[in-house]
Parts: C-alpha cells; sequence; structure tokens
C-alpha cells in the first residue's frame, strides 16, 4: 500500500469509528406491571406467604421501595396518577368510573404514552384500561398504538375483551385472561425489535371474581387468591424472561406495583386497613424498579414515591423533557441510579373515593385531618356518606409506627401545625370543585365522643 493510500485508509477508519462513537445511544425501553388490589404484604419479598419467585428476584436484581404510595386507595384515579404525573383530583378523575359513564380522564391531559409516542416509542396496553370506555376516552386515542383488554374492572358488565376497537368476546373468560395477556406482551416485546418500547400492562386480578388457568388452579396451599396471585408472579417471570432471550434486558426498565390496597382478600402486611380506605393499607403498595446496570441490585429504598412519579421518572430516563404543565409527581431516577440517595419533595395528600382529603404525608409523619362516617364497603345511612372532620387530628411517625397504632399529635404541635398549613397550601392549587368539598368537610361540626369511639355524631 502506497503511503497516501495507507494515511486515507487510516483517517477513513478513524472517521468511522468516530462517527460510531457518536450515534446516538439506544433509547431505553419502559415496562409497566400493574397489579388490581395486590396487598403491601402479598409478594414473598414483602413478607408475604404467596409463593412469588419471579417478583423475589425483580426486587434482588432491583431496587425495592417500602414506602410506595398509589395516589388514592382505588382503582380509576391511581390509573390517571400514573399515566399523567398528577393528582387524580386535577385531571378529572375523583372517583371509580362505571360503563354508563359518559366521561374520563380529562382530553386535555396528555398521558404517559402520549409523550413516549411523540418520541418515536412504540406504544402498547395490555389489561384493563378503566379511564373512560366512550371512544373518545378509549386508549388508542391517549397516545397508545394498540390495546388489548378489558373496558374496567372484571366485576363490571359487560366484560368485553377487545383489541383496539373490536370486540373480541361479549364476556371475556376470566380463567385464560392472565395467560392471554402475558402472550400479548410477550409477542409485543418479541416484534419491537430495536424500536424503543412502552409496555403497559395492568393486570385484571387479583381484582375480584378471581380466576387462574387450569395450569395455577388449586396449586396454592392459600386458595384461588394465591392461585391468582401465583400466576400473576408466572407473568412477571415471562416478561423478564423475554427481554433477557432478546437481549434487551440491560436497556429496559421494568416496574412492578399494585394500584391501591387488597380489597375481600389479600394482605396489607402489617398496615391497618384495606383497599378504600386512606389508612396506610389502602394506600401503600409494592414497588419494584429493575434494570440491570443502572439500578443497582438488592437495594431497598425508603423513599417517600408515589404512583405519580412513574410518568416524571420513565421520560427522565427516555430523555424527554417533562411537561410545561405543572405536575404533582417527581423524577425518581437520581434515587434509582444511586440507591444511597434521597429527595427532596413536597407533602402527599390521601384522597378518599369522590375527591374527599383525608391525610398527609411529609417525611415519616402522617397526620389524619377528616374520616369518612362509613368504611368503604358498607351501605350508605341515611344521612349519607359523609367526610368529617377529626375533632383532634391524629399524627402518626411511621418510621416507629407504621400500622398507625399511637397517635403522638399532642406530643408535636408543631408538626402538627406545619402539616395543617402544608393542606392549606396545597389544596388552594386544586380545582374548585375539588376545594369545595374539602370546606364542606371543614364546615361540619362533629359531637365530641369517648375516645375510640366510631362514628361520631353528625351535628
Amino acid at each position: 500500500m502506497r503511503r497516501r493510500e495507507f494515511f486515507g485508509a487510516a483517517a477513513g477508519a478513524f472517521t468511522a469509528s468516530t462517527t460510531a462513537l457518536a450515534a446516538p445511544e439506544r433509547k431505553p425501553n419502559i415496562v409497566m406491571i400493574l397489579c388490581d388490589d395486590l396487598g403491601y404484604g402479598d409478594p414473598g419479598c414483602y413478607g408475604g406467604r404467596i409463593r412469588t419467585p419471579n417478583i423475589d428476584r425483580m426486587a434482588a436484581e432491583g431496587m425495592r421501595f417500602t414506602d410506595f404510595y398509589a395516589a388514592y386507595p382505588v382503582c380509576s384515579p391511581s390509573r390517571a396518577a400514573l399515566l399523567t404525573g398528577k393528582y387524580p383530583t386535577r385531571v378529572g378523575v375523583p372517583r371509580v368510573l362505571f360503563p354508563d359513564d359518559k366521561g374520563g380522564l380529562d382530553l386535555a391531559e396528555r398521558t404517559m404514552a402520549d409523550h413516549l409516542k411523540s418520541d418515536g416509542y412504540r406504544t402498547f396496553i395490555v389489561g384493563k384500561w378503566h379511564l373512560g370506555c366512550t371512544p373518545p376516552y378509549l386508549p388508542q386515542r391517549r397516545g397508545f398504538d394498540h390495546w388489548f383488554g378489558i373496558p374496567y374492572s372484571n366485576d363490571m358488565r359487560p366484560r368485553k375483551l377487545m383489541r383496539d376497537d373490536q370486540v373480541l368476546e361479549q364476556e371475556a373468560n376470566l380463567n385464560n385472561l392472565t395467560e392471554l395477556y402475558t402472550q400479548e406482551s410477550v409477542k409485543f416485546i418479541r416484534e419491537s425489535g430495536n424500536n424503543p418500547f412502552f409496555l403497559y400492562l395492568p393486570h385484571t386480578f387479583p381484582h375480584i371474581p378471581l380466576a387462574a388457568s387450569p395450569r395455577f388452579l388449586g396449586k396454592s396451599p392459600l386458595g384461588l387468591y394465591g392461585d391468582t396471585v401465583e400466576e400473576l408472579d408466572w407473568s412477571v417471570g415471562e416478561i423478564l424472561q423475554t427481554l433477557k432471550s432478546q437481549g434487551i434486558d440491560r436497556d429496559t426498565l421494568v416496574m412492578f406495583s399494585s394500584d391501591n390496597g387488597p380489597w375481600y382478600e389479600g394482605s396489607p402486611g402489617r398496615l391497618r386497613g384495606r383497599k378504600g380506605f386512606t389508612l396506610e393499607g389502602g394506600m401503600r403498595v409494592p414497588f419494584i424498579a429493575r434494570m440491570p446496570g443502572r439500578v443497582p441490585a438488592g437495594t431497598v429504598s425508603r423513599q417517600l414515591a408515589s404512583m405519580m412519579d412513574v410518568m416524571p421518572t420513565s421520560l427522565s430516563l427516555a430523555g424527554r423533557p417533562l411537561p410545561s404543565r405543572g405536575i404533582d409527581g417527581i423524577d425518581l431516577w437520581p434515587a434509582l441510579s444511586d440507591a444511597k440517595r434521597t429527595l427532596d419533595r413536597e407533602a402527599l395528600l390521601y384522597f378518599a373515593e369522590g375527591g374527599d382529603l383525608q391525610c398527609i404525608r411529609w417525611k415519616n409523619w402522617k397526620l389524619h385531618v377528616a374520616r369518612h362516617n362509613v368504611p368503604y364497603y358498607a351501605p350508605v345511612p341515611a344521612v349519607g356518606r359523609l367526610n368529617l372532620p377529626l375533632l383532634r387530628p391524629e399524627l402518626y411517625d411511621l418510621s416507629l409506627d407504621e400500622d398507625e397504632s399511637y397517635d403522638v399529635a399532642a406530643r408535636h404541635p408543631d408538626i402538627v401545625a406545619d402539616l395543617r398549613g402544608r393542606v392549606d397550601r396545597l389544596m388552594a392549587t386544586m380545582p374548585d370543585s375539588i376545594r369545595r368539598l374539602w370546606s364542606d368537610t371543614l364546615a361540619r361540626k362533629t359531637y365530641e365522643v369517648p375516645a375510640g369511639a366510631w362514628p361520631p355524631v353528625v351535628k
């Protein structure tokens, strides 16, 4: 080779290598697996007795959160929080939606799928939607390329199984639903190739009525609920194995959680309360994040976190700017990538079904300021279901008392006053309808009753 040819070839090689180095990194894939009514104390890695080896392995290979909150203790609002990064009270979903509702998630809101799709992501939802069942509110109009699943909870009729706008079954067969969801999810991952994708997998179970495929039915020593959760665990394993077999395991953030606490069955662990209650058992849920090489394996985070954080965290990882309109969630990625890092955040409000404010949490403190006069599942008496202010707000130090057994308000009047001030500041930013509900609550009076007696008499 002549000298001129040698240097020309060397220069070409240098240019090619420089171009390769300058090529943009592959955008990360995002998978969000959401169970329906799974309890904080159900998975093995949270102290549960149900066999969940794949969920436990996901925690061993990633980060498990101890203080993650659903934003609402019921279905639809929690899902609205996940997809918008905002309190459900801001986005038109202050309560559970039903088949005869004509509305849904505010059409002015751009969802997490909208943002990622505009950045070149393939977007797919497999499972329960529950954010509006009329055409303008269905998934394909809310940022998802495709949808396979049911419009709302499995105890609502008609329980249609749909693919995009086509009804496949007027009454979905619950026994094979988890299996079908898993097959659809695996197929989507395999067909994505080098395209970045967002897979949202909101499972139907363990919301009642419970069901499991013949492969899992009767296999758990903990009854049908155990069978159902063990099949969900199998599904998690199939998703993780597919990512690994496709060579994209390290390019994919996988998150696992539940939309609220357990309902008639399932375990809230040591926490008080269940679905529908703003006690910890209704609001605190499992949350695991896994991304090999990016999220440190085998770590536990006590960072205060919320379902509202899923969207800003995912957009941050994808390199996309957060929406210009204010959101309530925060980017958890700095804490996910560095287990020792804690993040400052505003206090979290706890709303009950309908948009009634009942509690606030800041750092390790939780203050109860109001409570419904009847439990979530009880018949409404003649007076109606009312949100009543507590005569003496209750303060709990959750770092010492996670089951809210010991009221320490009398010992920390400064903390009570601070949290009441935070309530006022945050509620001032809510829509008029939610502020009116809170004003109505504060205007109600109750007779003082002996400590521990409930409900008080409405005056």
